[in-house]
């Protein structure tokens, strides 16, 4: 018999089910622990999906808590990462459904800084035309897009997260890749269209 080293995610799952363990025992520090390993990466899909802050701490707040409150729940013989962003997705799913029936905030616009060459400020302004772009693709080709290319989840998996066939999440991608290059297009922040 050989011996194999086991492979370094495997060990990570191992380690997740070991707290996930301790979380059901009812150890306050693991439960910490779990909130804390996953609060960044719940925030960063939450904002990209609901584009304000503040609706993102809450989304993410409110999935955190019920992520707690559903561990027994997890199969965990299935990963934990698509299970906990499913439960986020719903959430957004809810908040923007929510946004639509109140009004939309009006928006204030800060004075131009005088240097518009600061590489941090064309950096900003990337980051808020594509932020707006995502704004504009509906609800699930955004959490798809997201899903796969901030959360680096599989096909698969977003399929499994979105409850969705697996055709569907990779032309939600497709569809939602197609669409922020059109906006960034149009916006003339890239120069040429790619198709």
């Amino acid at each position: 018999m050989h011996w194999q080293e086991v492979p370094v995610a495997s060990k990570a799952n191992e380690a997740l089910r070991r707290l996930v363990g301790r979380c059901l025992a009812g150890d306050q520090a693991a439960m910490i622990d779990l909130v804390e390993l996953h609060q960044a990466s719940v925030f960063g899909f939450c904002y990209r999906m609901l584009g304000q802050r503040q609706d993102a701490e809450d989304a993410a707040q409110e999935t955190l808590v019920r992520m707690l409150r559903s561990l027994a729940r997890w199969d965990s013989q299935r990963e934990f990462r698509p299970w906990l962003m499913t439960i986020a997705a719903n959430r957004c799913r809810t908040m923007l459904a929510a946004r639509k029936r109140r009004p939309l905030p009006c928006v204030i616009q800060e004075d131009q800084f005088e240097d518009d060459s600061c590489d941090w400020q064309s950096a900003e302004q990337l980051n808020e035309e594509i932020q707006l772009g995502l704004d504009r693709i509906c609800p699930e080709h955004r959490q798809a897009f997201l899903l796969f290319h901030e959360h680096e989840l599989s096909y698969q998996q977003i399929a499994e997260t979105l409850g969705c066939p697996l055709g569907t999440a990779k032309t939600w991608i497709y569809r939602a890749r197609r669409q922020l290059a059109d906006w960034l297009h149009k916006r003339q922040v890239v120069s040429e269209k790619r198709r």
